[in-house]
Protein backbone atom coordinates (compact mmCIF):
# COMPACT_ATOMS: atom_id res chain seq x y z
CA UNK A 1 0.00 0.00 0.00
CA UNK A 2 1.51 3.33 -1.05
CA UNK A 3 2.04 5.89 1.70
CA UNK A 4 4.74 8.30 0.45
CA UNK A 5 2.46 11.32 0.16
CA UNK A 6 -0.75 9.81 1.43
CA UNK A 7 -1.95 8.92 4.86
CA UNK A 8 -4.40 6.05 5.07
CA UNK A 9 -6.89 6.22 7.89
CA UNK A 10 -6.32 3.12 10.02
CA UNK A 11 -9.67 1.63 9.00
CA UNK A 12 -9.06 2.45 5.32
CA UNK A 13 -5.75 0.56 5.52
CA UNK A 14 -7.60 -2.43 6.97
CA UNK A 15 -10.14 -2.23 4.11
CA UNK A 16 -7.37 -2.10 1.51
CA UNK A 17 -5.60 -5.08 3.08
CA UNK A 18 -8.82 -7.09 3.27
CA UNK A 19 -9.64 -6.42 -0.39
CA UNK A 20 -6.09 -7.24 -1.49
CA UNK A 21 -6.12 -10.50 0.50
CA UNK A 22 -9.53 -11.43 -0.92
CA UNK A 23 -8.23 -11.03 -4.46
CA UNK A 24 -4.93 -12.74 -3.59
CA UNK A 25 -6.72 -15.86 -2.33
CA UNK A 26 -8.54 -16.13 -5.64
CA UNK A 27 -5.89 -14.96 -8.09
CA UNK A 28 -2.45 -13.45 -7.42
CA UNK A 29 -2.59 -11.73 -10.82
CA UNK A 30 -5.88 -10.07 -9.94
CA UNK A 31 -4.50 -8.95 -6.59
CA UNK A 32 -1.57 -7.32 -8.38
CA UNK A 33 -3.97 -5.62 -10.81
CA UNK A 34 -6.00 -4.35 -7.86
CA UNK A 35 -2.86 -2.94 -6.26
CA UNK A 36 -1.81 -1.30 -9.54
CA UNK A 37 -5.26 0.24 -9.95
CA UNK A 38 -5.10 1.69 -6.43
CA UNK A 39 -1.62 3.06 -7.23
CA UNK A 40 -2.96 4.63 -10.44
CA UNK A 41 -5.87 6.17 -8.57
CA UNK A 42 -3.59 7.60 -5.88
CA UNK A 43 -1.28 9.09 -8.49
CA UNK A 44 -4.24 10.80 -10.19
CA UNK A 45 -5.57 12.07 -6.87
CA UNK A 46 -2.23 13.59 -5.85
CA UNK A 47 -1.83 15.24 -9.27
CA UNK A 48 -5.15 17.06 -8.94
CA UNK A 49 -6.80 16.40 -5.56
CA UNK A 50 -9.57 18.96 -6.16
CA UNK A 51 -10.58 17.52 -9.52
CA UNK A 52 -13.44 15.45 -8.09
CA UNK A 53 -16.57 16.99 -6.60
CA UNK A 54 -16.76 17.73 -2.89
CA UNK A 55 -19.05 15.42 -0.96
CA UNK A 56 -20.05 15.02 2.68
CA UNK A 57 -17.54 16.25 5.25
CA UNK A 58 -15.42 17.84 2.47
CA UNK A 59 -14.50 14.40 1.15
CA UNK A 60 -13.99 13.50 -2.47
CA UNK A 61 -14.49 10.16 -4.22
CA UNK A 62 -12.45 8.35 -6.85
CA UNK A 63 -14.08 5.31 -8.47
CA UNK A 64 -11.63 2.57 -9.43
CA UNK A 65 -11.92 1.48 -13.06
CA UNK A 66 -11.84 -2.31 -12.95
CA UNK A 67 -12.79 -3.01 -9.37
CA UNK A 68 -15.95 -2.22 -7.37
CA UNK A 69 -14.23 0.16 -4.95
CA UNK A 70 -14.20 3.88 -4.30
CA UNK A 71 -11.33 5.73 -2.63
CA UNK A 72 -12.84 8.34 -0.35
CA UNK A 73 -10.36 11.01 0.64
CA UNK A 74 -9.87 14.53 1.83
CA UNK A 75 -7.08 17.01 1.45
CA UNK A 76 -5.71 17.76 4.90
CA UNK A 77 -3.35 20.49 3.65
CA UNK A 78 -2.18 21.30 0.13
CA UNK A 79 -0.35 18.18 -1.01
CA UNK A 80 -1.35 16.08 2.01
CA UNK A 81 -4.12 13.58 1.31
CA UNK A 82 -5.82 11.18 3.70
CA UNK A 83 -7.66 8.17 2.33
CA UNK A 84 -10.65 7.89 4.62
CA UNK A 85 -12.11 4.70 3.16
CA UNK A 86 -11.50 2.03 0.55
CA UNK A 87 -15.20 1.45 0.15
CA UNK A 88 -16.80 -1.41 -1.75
CA UNK A 89 -19.53 0.03 -3.97
CA UNK A 90 -22.07 -2.48 -2.61
CA UNK A 91 -21.41 -1.54 1.01
CA UNK A 92 -23.76 0.75 2.89
CA UNK A 93 -23.08 4.33 1.72
CA UNK A 94 -21.64 6.68 4.33
CA UNK A 95 -20.55 3.96 6.77
CA UNK A 96 -17.20 5.74 7.07
CA UNK A 97 -18.58 9.16 8.11
CA UNK A 98 -17.53 8.82 11.75
CA UNK A 99 -13.85 8.59 10.84
CA UNK A 100 -11.60 11.52 11.66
Amino acid sequence: MPTDWTAFHEEAAVEYDAAFEWYLERSPDTALRFDAEVERALARIIQAPRRWAVGPYSTRRFLLRRFPFILIYWELTPGEIQIVAVAHTARKPGYWKGRT
